[in-house]
């Protein structure tokens, strides 16, 4: 590829930057933001061997991002048994979730830093034949090295909002699309990605849905799920999930409401940062909520309000004993909101704020589906409708499942697309 005078002064400064790599990470590593034990990959060292044969190089940002790849890893690995695929992420809590998730013939490790000597090391390692981006996850060394020893490239689920476009177009635009320019494939998850991305590159981008939308029911620890059920009886539950700071005042408000009319409700809570929990905690019991903690080992009892889910991996749990769930991210103006099908699939009676551009088209379809509920900030009426009135709730989990259904497709089309890059190992 042709660097741009911006991406070349951007290889330069990382690379003058490079001697105090070691520094950055030992920083974070203390602060609990990096594994201490594997700083080497954020170096592109891996205590790993290549195996054998091809390997599909991944990369998402964190959890939700890694999660939403998860369909396309099984897809891969059934279609193609001799592959290997290596995912990379950057945050410990999508480390220790995918040390659990990940399927045989996949492994984790940390992303390089995008310095170009960690990025060297990390391809010259695993000498990808195919890497697959997510999301909007652009990183200039790791785009410009793997182009440049000619690894295909694609971007799956490409998602940005029209204010972060226009930003591209003002700062770089010509850098911007010369690094669009390395992906053999774009797919944007989204049309209004669409529109942009096609603006920024000169290329057409289409939209093939947000592969979010075609994700599998969430799992489950049926153990936990039967002892949490022994334990909550008959009482009514809902859920307030991937909360964010500012929403968790509006929330338990709405709890102290939902309780006057229904003394035995519990809430279960699930911050969207679980490292938030001590302060959500402090929120509620400043409300009068008698608060639980999951990490407490204990099992809410007849007193307990608020059951605070403080650890991450448990919204499958969340959502099978939520009868109606509030989809956290919503309810400010500075917010974008989360996946509402998480919710759906489980048989959960949807709730969302009005902030939720980030899945405006998955949200608008749902809503004219009958399938979601939106409210603005009374977020205990729309609650109470639901535990007093099961046929409501019945009806709208209904379409919204048959709509959830319906998005399956989306990863037939994702990997339509992706099919002709991958590797082809003639033992498969």
């Amino acid at each position: 590829m042709k660097k741009t005078p911006l991406l070349k002064s951007y290889s330069l400064a990382t690379r003058l930057l490079s001697p105090a790599l070691p520094l950055w990470l030992r920083r974070r590593a203390r602060a609990g933001k990096e594994d201490p034990e594997r700083l080497g990959e954020r170096k592109g060292i891996s205590k790993f061997a290549r195996p054998e044969g091809s390997v599909v190089w991944m990369h998402a940002a964190s959890v939700g991002e890694s999660q939403m790849l998860m369909p396309l890893i099984h897809r891969i690995l059934d279609k193609c048994p001799n592959v290997h695929i290596v995912i990379t992420t950057g945050t410990v809590t999508s480390a220790a979730l995918l040390a659990e998730r990940l399927p045989a013939n996949a492994l984790h490790q940390y992303a390089p830093a995008d310095h170009p000597r960690a990025v060297k090391n990390f391809l010259s390692h695993w000498q990808p034949d195919l890497a697959i981006f997510a999301e909007s996850e652009l990183w200039p060394n790791m785009i410009m090295a793997a182009k440049g020893r000619d690894i295909p490239l694609a971007l799956v689920n490409a998602r940005m909002s029209a204010a972060s476009i226009e930003r591209w177009a003002k700062r770089g635009g010509k850098s911007v699309k010369a690094l669009l320019a390395c992906f053999d494939v774009i797919l944007a998850a989204d049309e209004s990605t669409a529109r942009g991305l096609s603006w920024l590159s000169g290329r057409e981008i289409i939209s093939v849905g947000n592969l979010k939308d075609a994700a599998p029911p969430l799992e489950v620890d049926q153990k936990q799920l039967k002892k949490l059920k022994t334990a909550l009886g008959r009482r009514p539950v809902w859920c307030a999930a991937s909360t964010h700071k500012g929403e968790e005042e509006l929330i338990a408000h709405a709890a102290l409401e939902i309780k006057a009319k229904k003394p035995k409700a519990l809430l279960i809570l699930a911050p969207r940062h679980p490292e938030r929990s001590k302060e959500v905690q402090d929120i509620c019991t400043k409300a009068g909520l008698n608060t639980l903690r999951w990490s407490s080992g204990q099992m809410p009892g007849d007193s307990t309000d608020v059951f605070l889910m403080d650890c991450i991996g448990k919204m499958g749990l969340v959502y099978r004993l939520g009868k109606v769930s509030f989809v956290g991210g919503s309810l400010l103006k500075t917010m974008a909101g989360h996946n509402p099908l998480e919710a759906a699939r489980l048989g959960s009676a949807v709730i969302t704020g009005n902030a939720i551009s980030s899945f405006a088209d998955t949200y608008m379809a749902l809503l004219a589906y009958g399938g979601a509920t939106r409210t603005p900030k009374k977020l205990a009426p729309q609650v109470l409708n639901f535990l007093q009135d099961p046929d409501l709730r019945k009806k709208q989990t209904k379409a919204a499942l048959q709509f959830a259904s319906s998005r399956d497709a989306i990863l037939d089309y994702v990997w339509d697309n992706l099919e002709p890059l991958l590797p082809q190992d003639e033992e498969a």
